[in-house]
């Protein structure tokens, strides 16, 4: 992953794990181990869908960029997916207290989408490659 990609992967990751250990904390406090439990699995589960899926979008824009708001759509959709199976399977289960993994799923993913926003607004990609070749362009248009 070239620099600016991992920078942007860390700007969202760092904080979303920070809103996720509060959340393991007070939910620990608050329900006990399996709260804090829950908030753990909802904080590794958001980190783990959204980092997949910043790294194919950032893929995706590289390699085929006509393909990209398609990509991003289609990707969302398989996230919520992928999340409906999650909770499919783990729908009784007495691993986790499911308030607080609900809860900190929600915190988390917020968290991730402002940190992403953010690290996307400072990064200062360029969005067009810069003529490297030195030489001026001619003039094309009219001369007045």
């Amino acid at each position: 992953m070239p620099s600016n990609d991992v920078r942007i992967l860390l700007q969202a990751a760092v904080p979303t794990a920070a809103v996720g250990a509060v959340a393991a904390v007070v939910s620990g406090v608050v329900v006990g181990g399996k709260g804090a439990i829950g908030a753990v699995v909802a904080a590794v589960l958001t980190i783990l869908f959204m980092g997949i899926g910043l790294y194919v979008l950032q893929r995706t824009a590289k390699s085929l960029p006509h393909l990209f708001q398609m990509m991003g759509l289609m990707l969302y959709a398989a996230q919520i997916l992928l999340l409906f199976i999650f909770l499919s399977l783990f729908r009784d289960t007495t691993l986790f207290h499911p308030k607080a993994f609900a809860i900190t799923l929600i915190a988390t993913t917020l968290a991730w989408i402002a940190a992403q926003t953010r690290a996307h607004m400072k990064a200062k990609i360029l969005y067009v490659e810069p003529d490297s070749s030195g030489e001026k362009p001619e003039k094309s248009g009219h001369s007045s």
